[in-house]
C-alpha cells in the first residue's frame, strides 16, 4: 500500500492517502487561476475512499460552474485558508488534493504518473507547458 501525507500551512488539518493517485490534473481555467492566485491549479486525483482527512474541521465553498452548471465543493482550512482540494458533481467518488500540499511532493513526476493540462483555452502566456504531458483545450471528458 502506498501512503503519502500532507496538510495545511498551519498544521491544523492533515491528510493521508492510502493508494496511488489516478492522475494529476493541471487546470488552466479562469476559476482555478482565481482560486489559486496563479496561472493554474495542480490537483492530485484520488478515489474519495483513499483519502483520510484529520484534525480541525474543514470548511467548504460550493462553486457552480458557469459553463456546465455543475457544482465543485472546494475544501480549505478554517484557520489558515489553505486549499485542501475539492469534490465534483460530475465525478462522484473522486476527490482532489493540491499537489503542493503534500509533505514531500517530489514523488509526483511526469515519467511515473499521467499528467493532464486542461482548459488550455484560458492558459496565460507566461506559463510554460511540458511536452511530457497530455494537453486539452477544454476538459478531457468533453
Amino acid at each position: 500500500m502506498t501512503e503519502r501525507s500532507g496538510g495545511c500551512v498551519c498544521g491544523a488539518v492533515r491528510f493521508k492517502t492510502t493508494a496511488e493517485l489516478s492522475r494529476i490534473t493541471i487546470c488552466h481555467c479562469t476559476w482555478c487561476q482565481r482560486r489559486t492566485g496563479t496561472a493554474f491549479g495542480t490537483e492530485a486525483v484520488f478515489n474519495s475512499d483513499e483519502v483520510e482527512i484529520t484534525g480541525e474541521t474543514v470548511e467548504r465553498y460550493r462553486h457552480l460552474s458557469d459553463e456546465s452548471g455543475r457544482w465543485l465543493d472546494l475544501e480549505f482550512c478554517a484557520k489558515c485558508g489553505t486549499n485542501l482540494g475539492f469534490t465534483l458533481e460530475a465525478v462522484p467518488g473522486v476527490r482532489t488534493l493540491p499537489a503542493g500540499a503534500f509533505d514531500d511532493p517530489a514523488w509526483i513526476r511526469a515519467d511515473r504518473y499521467k499528467i493532464r493540462h486542461v482548459f488550455l483555452r484560458s492558459k496565460r502566456d507566461w506559463s510554460e507547458l511540458s511536452p511530457l504531458v497530455e494537453q486539452y483545450e477544454a476538459h478531457f471528458r468533453k
